[in-house]
């Protein structure tokens, strides 16, 4: 799978991709990833990428005309299976479902956003989709785009040692996963339960199941129905 990142700071990526999964999965050829100078598109002497907001306002919003050229100089022809993400604020909440979803395609790419936002010409002409991380403002789209990356490289076949493990994960049945334990069994007069020493599987899959389920009226009962 590839990933294309168009930003103004693309240097922001030198150290995440270099470590972890994504670094595994690029190493075992499961994706690449393509860093993209927004700059590289202007045409002005001070590379301009931004402009004031047309009624006022506070901040500054990156113009459409780079953006747009980028785009399609980069996939020049497009095909079904490239899809254009813009990373917002105001996008729709990006979730486990979702990542799957994204694995439907070949590339996609993500343009971070930047200052007060983007021209809504991008969002309405140009993106496919817009999507958010979460309910808060960052400074830019770039660390939404890592998470992006992180999210959907973990679901590529061979990334994981195990592939069951991207299967039996907070967020995949819809609730959150169970709680888990490792050695010492006692630390600090704190005890695994005993379910879990028994060594009967199907009583412990059981368990485990029944432990999730609480957690999750625990900590998320929004995710509940």
């Amino acid at each position: 799978m590839k990933f294309h990142l168009l930003t103004i700071f693309p240097e922001f990526f030198e150290g995440p991709f270099k470590h972890g999964v994504v670094a595994r999965a690029a190493q075992y050829g499961s994706l690449e990833i393509y860093l993209h100078d927004l700059r590289n598109w202007t045409h002005d002497l001070h590379r301009t990428v931004d402009d004031r907001p047309f009624g006022g306002g506070e901040g500054m919003l990156l113009k459409p005309e780079p953006i747009f050229e980028a785009v399609e100089s980069i996939w020049p022809a497009r095909t079904a299976k490239q899809r254009i993400i813009l990373l917002s604020a105001q996008g729709r909440k990006f979730t486990q479902a979702m990542a799957r979803e994204l694995l439907d395609n070949e590339e996609l790419l993500l343009i971070c956003g930047r200052y007060e936002g983007v021209d809504e010409r991008i969002a309405q002409h140009l993106a496919d989709e817009e999507l958010s991380i979460g309910d808060y403002v960052l400074s830019g789209g770039e660390l939404a785009a890592v998470c992006v990356i992180d999210t959907v490289a973990r679901l590529l076949p061979g990334v994981l040692g195990n592939h069951d493990s991207s299967l039996n994960e907070s967020f995949e049945a819809g609730i959150l996963d169970c709680p888990q334990w490792t050695r010492p069994a006692d630390f600090r007069g704190w005890k695994v339960p005993e379910e879990l020493l028994t060594g009967n599987h199907a009583e412990i899959k059981k368990w485990r199941q029944k432990a999730a389920l609480e957690k999750t009226k625990r900590l998320r009962p929004d995710l509940l129905p």
